[in-house]
């Protein structure tokens, strides 16, 4: 599992002109990634290391002010360009594999007492963020 972090002041994720999630004030969008072995316990390595990243303003981590979280699946993180130009997509999770495991990331944040916002699964999102500092930051699970 891949995730993109940025700390942002604010986001939002839109499909064909709705908005469909939202954050405001200081907090965090996380574009995720999944590939074909992950699991449960990627899961809640990457939404503790989500949870408590400590990349909020004061070395403060989203757990510890309580600061909103927008996940966003994004299997383009698993882009394979190591040969030519057209990077392939055969590391990332197919739909069936992948969707319960970004869900499962998003119960996690949750479960953690954090406001999270979500984008829509496979569809076309149009994603919006100021980067705070720019703080952006990969993590791997």
């Amino acid at each position: 599992m891949r995730a993109v972090v940025q700390r942002v002041t604010s986001a939002s994720v839109t499909v064909d002109g709705v908005v469909v999630g939202e954050i405001r004030g200081q907090g965090l969008v996380v574009l995720l990634g999944v590939t074909h072995d992950d699991g449960p316990a990627q899961v809640e390595l990457i939404a503790r290391k989500i949870a408590e990243l400590r990349i909020l303003r004061d070395e403060r981590a989203a757990a510890d002010v309580g600061a909103p979280v927008l996940v966003v699946s994004q299997f383009t993180l698993y882009a394979n360009t190591r040969k030519g130009r057209r990077p392939t997509w055969n590391e990332a999770a197919p739909g069936p594999v992948a969707e319960p495991l970004v869900g499962a990331v998003v119960q996690a944040l949750e479960a953690r007492g954090l406001e999270v916002a979500t984008g829509v699964f496979g569809a076309d999102m149009a994603v919006e963020l100021v980067n705070d500092g720019p703080v952006t930051i990969l993590l791997e699970a």
